[in-house]
């Protein structure tokens, strides 16, 4: 059987969903959109489900998933609903929703729904995606409670500079969304996995911890709170094979590395068809039976090479810890000029393998 797999750390996870709401002094949605990232949202969802405030997905098709698997908590839709007719099923299921456009709002009002909803109303503070314009804020506010159909609110925003700690950024979008909200008596959710690390002075009755859940920095630098995170996913294979290749002999598609001395070569099961950086160049970091070494010329679609010169005692059989523990993924995302987020969510083929309950 090959030996790529995932192995997925729940205490991990459990001890990164402690920290944010640790952090915050707040009540945190566990953010777990994009099969909670790779990681599988369902396993993450029961491994949470017993201290998690509730939980936020993408989209309503997300949602049913958990819902199915008898997962109960609350659950919010953070791009809302994309047609009218999918009310009913939020009713059904009794989901949470972010209500973000003025349509949505009209929708609301005119749904026949069993009980009133439970609405975050998402306010466009300078992100520009979506969300309601702050001159319209209050009103949508008053528009819903007068409809009948939402018995809460939930006043929300994102932050879209909160990784850049010197930016003014995220202290703008603040003074916007004070300055919409001023008078309104509600609840407030908007801490992001980087606001709740860097930005304590954010006030949020509620957090939304996504990649710090998986034990990923979103910061590009070194930040001291992200260093009490622990990573949840370790990726990792075996060696395949050794070739032992002279001075001036290319490994690789393109000869993109040419040895400068004789050297070593280690073939991982392990390539871009299995979510590896395609793109990671020679000296990516790579652990190979506990000890640091690089990757060496390009990735395949199934294998990539390491360097074993400087490690005689591996060979055929020992383990390659791709990223993980010890292997930071924001390492090797970096080097691959990507980011975490979308190294995790591009695993594929490779399985999950559930550790810590």
């Amino acid at each position: 059987m090959r030996p790529a797999r995932a192995l997925i750390d729940l205490d991990a996870l459990r001890h990164n969903y402690r920290l944010a709401r640790e952090m915050s002094g707040a009540r945190a949605l566990a953010v777990i959109k994009a099969d909670a990232y790779g990681h599988g949202s369902v396993r993450c969802a029961q491994a949470l489900e017993a201290e998690a405030d509730g939980f936020a997905v993408a989209c309503i098709e997300e949602a049913l998933v958990l819902r199915e698997a008898g997962i109960a908590a609350p659950i919010l839709l953070l791009e809302g609903f994309f047609e009218a007719d999918e009310l009913a099923l939020i009713d059904q299921h009794d989901l949470w929703c972010v209500i973000h456009a003025q349509w949505q709002i009209e929708a609301i009002e005119q749904a026949r729904l069993s009980k009133p909803l439970t609405a975050w109303l998402k306010l466009d503070s300078g992100m520009h995606r979506v969300g309601l314009h702050p001159a319209y804020y209050q009103h949508a506010y008053r528009r819903l409670l007068a409809s009948g159909k939402v018995s809460k609110i939930v006043l929300m925003s994102h932050f879209a500079r909160a990784d850049e700690p010197e930016c003014e950024r995220t202290a703008e979008q603040l003074a916007v969304f004070q300055q919409a909200r001023d008078g309104l008596s509600a609840e407030v959710s908007l801490r992001n996995s980087p606001a709740v690390l860097g930005w304590p002075q954010v006030p949020s009755d509620w957090v939304r911890p996504g990649i710090m859940l998986y034990g990923a920095t979103p910061f590009e630098q070194a930040q001291q709170q992200a260093a009490r995170l622990q990573p949840v996913m370790t990726l990792e294979s075996k060696i395949i094979s050794v070739r032992e290749l002279p001075a001036g002999e290319p490994v690789g598609y393109g000869a993109r590395f040419v040895a400068e001395r004789p050297t070593r070569v280690g073939v991982v099961a392990m390539g871009y068809a299995d979510g590896y950086p395609r793109h990671a160049p020679t000296g990516t970091p790579v652990l190979v039976d506990g000890q640091l070494t690089r990757l060496i010329g390009r990735v395949s679609m199934d294998m990539l090479t390491v360097d074993l010169t400087d490690l005689p005692q591996t060979g055929l059989g020992s383990c390659v810890e791709l990223w993980g523990k010890q292997v930071l993924a924001s390492d090797v995302a970096m080097a691959a000029g990507s980011i975490p987020y979308q190294i995790f969510c591009n695993l594929r083929r490779v399985p999950l393998v559930y550790v810590g309950g």
